[in-house]
């Protein structure tokens, strides 16, 4: 059963929650900017939700009641688009935060959330959040920066995916996941159904597997089932740099 924000502090009742004075997620905004004030209440009310793979822990439409930052784990966040069909947003990782486009003024999360690994997730209320922002000018300054960064990467991805040809969406979504997660003997380390590669670039299965197949062709790209390998990255960024595709990391 999916877990959603409106149950999720009596969901981890029972689980020990990970204290955020010993984390060495490095790249966690709350260990750079409040790790010091261990002490303070915004940090003891947290809440640490383990997740299964596939699970859904955000429910498109639910009610806003806090921020999740990934403490370990991969995970797809997504929206409903036309006709059903389910656009995926981005894939985060360790360090980063979900759920972040509904804090403030939004009542409803705009987007769902599924591990697509097993995940660890720390949960902090809205108004847990809102406290520490207002009394910690470090956090409140790290926050701010990264929703200037968030806005300026849609901004660019929004520009760019409306000039680009299928292929060039294709060979775009390959690269920014290479890019965010890297390889693992020779493949890149976050292995995705082509159906998910279409709902991220924005078009279809089979054109998704059309233009892999020519990839491969041209020896750019190998795959191994559901594996994809990145053989030329120099080349397929060349082929989509006039659409600054390192602007979304």
């Amino acid at each position: 059963m999916p877990l959603t924000p409106s149950h999720t502090h009596s969901k981890n009742k029972a689980l020990s929650s990970v204290s955020c004075a010993s984390c060495e997620n490095v790249n966690c905004i709350i260990h750079r900017s409040l790790r010091g004030n261990s002490d303070a209440e915004y940090i003891k009310s947290k809440s640490t939700l383990r997740c299964k793979k596939g699970q859904q822990f955000v429910m498109e439409g639910a009610p806003v009641n806090g921020l999740f930052f990934i403490l370990k784990g991969v995970v797809k966040v997504f929206r409903t688009g036309i006709n059903g069909r389910e656009q995926i947003v981005r894939f985060a990782k360790e360090g980063e935060i979900v759920g972040h486009r509904g804090f403030g003024t939004e009542e409803y999360y705009s987007i769902g959330a599924i591990a697509l690994k097993d995940t660890v997730l720390c949960y902090f209320s809205k108004d847990v959040l809102q406290e520490a922002l207002l009394e910690n000018p470090s956090f409140a300054y790290d926050m701010m920066l990264f929703y200037a960064n968030e806005l300026n990467r849609s901004e660019n991805k929004v520009k760019s995916i409306s000039q680009m040809t299928v292929r060039e969406r294709v060979i775009d979504t390959l690269l920014y996941i290479h890019r965010k997660f890297g390889d693992l003997r020779g493949f890149i380390n976050l292995p995705l159904s082509r159906k998910e590669y279409a709902d991220y670039a924005g078009t279809t299965e089979e054109q998704v597997i059309r233009v892999l197949s020519a990839l491969k062709k041209e020896k750019l790209i190998s795959t191994q089932g559901k594996k994809v390998g990145i053989n030329d990255a120099q080349l397929l960024k060349k082929e989509i740099s006039e659409h600054n595709f390192f602007l979304d990391t």
